[in-house]
């Protein structure tokens, strides 16, 4: 058994339906399989072609935890970054190697689709940002800061709830193919 760990960033699909436990202490723990599959581009047939997958068991605690269990489902394809582990088996006449990760950060892969986030009130900073962390030093770039202007604080910071960056995200502010928007 492997104690050196690797850090990993894997894409893949979410191949097993999450299951969630609690330690005996009582911390979360979600788990399951992804399955990421290599592709390549194979120059003769001018077609990219399967060349294998790669199966890790995914382990997250705490907040993440519950955060994955309650957002992610069987097929789903993910993005996520961890410490990955090596690890031999057996099981009767059988035996291989096994690769676990345990993620640091996991999300929705926004290539194949969207998503919506719901920010966990419980993590909410309760510090709030100083006034002056907005400010544009004198002979600054403006582009240095975007969407800010010389000393404005935006708006959706003052009071940051939830509804409003909701409500601000569907409608307000500068949107594809805004005259404010670069894109």
């Amino acid at each position: 058994m492997s104690d050196l760990y690797d850090s990993i960033t894997v894409t893949g699909n979410v191949a097993s339906e999450p299951q969630f436990k609690r330690t005996p202490n009582g911390v979360p723990i979600t788990s399951f399989r992804v399955a990421s599959g290599q592709r390549k581009y194979d120059k003769q047939t001018e077609r990219w072609i399967d060349s294998g997958t790669n199966w890790y068991t995914v382990s997250v605690f705490r907040g993440l935890a519950d955060h994955a269990f309650a957002s992610l489902h069987r097929g789903d394809r993910v993005i996520l970054t961890g410490r990955l582990r090596q690890r031999e088996w057996e099981s009767g006449e059988k035996s291989g190697v096994a690769f676990d990760i345990e993620a640091d950060a996991l999300g929705h892969d926004l290539l194949w689709g969207t998503t919506t986030f719901v920010k966990d009130e419980r993590r909410r900073t309760v510090d709030p940002i100083p006034a002056d962390a907005w400010q544009t030093p004198a002979g600054a770039d403006a582009w240095a800061a975007p969407g800010v202007g010389d000393g404005e604080r935006p708006a959706a910071l003052e009071d940051p709830s939830a509804a409003e960056l909701v409500g601000a995200r569907a409608g307000g502010g500068a949107g594809e193919g805004s005259a404010d928007s670069p894109f």
